[in-house]
C-alpha cells in the first residue's frame, strides 16, 4: 500500500508543477511582452500592414518573396504539409516552385536556390527568410522597381536581423519589414 500512496503523491506533485506552476510562470513571462500574443502588428499610414510574426504572400516581382505556406498563410490553421520527401505530390509541388522561381529570377541556377524559398516552414506562416534567400532576389526586385541593385542591396542589409545575442540561431530577414522598408524608400509598385 505504501508504494501506491507514494505514486499518488508523486502524481499530484507532478500535476501541480506541470499543470499549474509551469503554465503560471509562462503566463507571467508573457505579461512582459503583451503584443506578442497579437502577432506584433505593423502599422503603415495608420493602418495595419501586417504582423511581424506572421508570414504573408508576396509574389509580385517588385517584392521579396517569403517562404511558401502549406496553409495559405492562415494563422488560424498553422501547420506544415506533412508530406514526405518520397511523396510524388510533394516533389511535384517543390519542382513547380523551383520552376516558378527560375522563370521569375533569370540568371539564377537551380542549385543556387536556398531551400527556405521553395519549402514551407513547419508552421506555414514563418515571417523570415535566410539572408541568402533575400540576396538571391535582389536582381529581380531591383529590375521590377527600376532601381540600382546596390540601392536594393542596402535596404536588404539594413533589414538583416542578427542571431539572438549574437550566437543563437542564424541571421535572417523579416519579409514584411523588408518590403515595407522597400516601399518607404522607393516608389510603391
Amino acid at each position: 500500500m505504501k508504494p501506491f500512496i507514494k505514486d499518488i503523491k508523486l502524481h499530484f506533485v507532478t500535476l501541480l508543477i506541470f499543470g499549474i506552476v509551469f503554465p503560471l510562470i509562462i503566463w507571467l513571462f508573457s505579461l512582459g511582452e503583451p503584443t506578442s500574443a497579437f502577432g506584433n502588428p505593423i502599422y503603415q499610414n495608420g493602418k495595419i500592414a501586417g504582423f511581424e510574426n506572421l508570414g504573408q504572400n508576396f509574389h509580385s516581382d517588385g517584392y521579396f518573396w517569403g517562404r511558401p505556406s502549406a496553409v495559405n498563410y492562415n494563422a488560424a490553421a498553422t501547420g506544415g504539409s506533412n508530406k514526405s520527401v518520397s511523396d510524388s505530390f510533394y516533389n511535384a509541388t517543390i519542382q513547380e516552385r523551383i520552376n516558378d522561381f527560375l522563370k521569375r529570377n533569370p540568371g539564377v541556377k537551380k542549385e543556387e536556390i536556398p531551400s527556405d524559398i521553395i519549402t514551407a516552414s513547419g508552421s506555414g506562416v514563418d515571417p523570415h527568410i535566410s539572408v541568402q534567400a533575400a540576396i538571391i532576389q535582389i536582381k529581380r526586385v531591383a529590375k521590377a522597381r527600376h532601381l540600382p541593385e546596390m540601392e536594393v542591396t542596402k535596404i536588404v542589409i539594413e533589414n538583416i536581423d542578427p542571431p539572438l545575442l549574437g550566437m543563437f540561431g542564424t541571421s535572417k530577414v523579416n519579409v514584411l519589414k523588408l518590403n515595407l522598408s522597400l516601399d518607404s524608400k522607393t516608389k510603391e509598385i
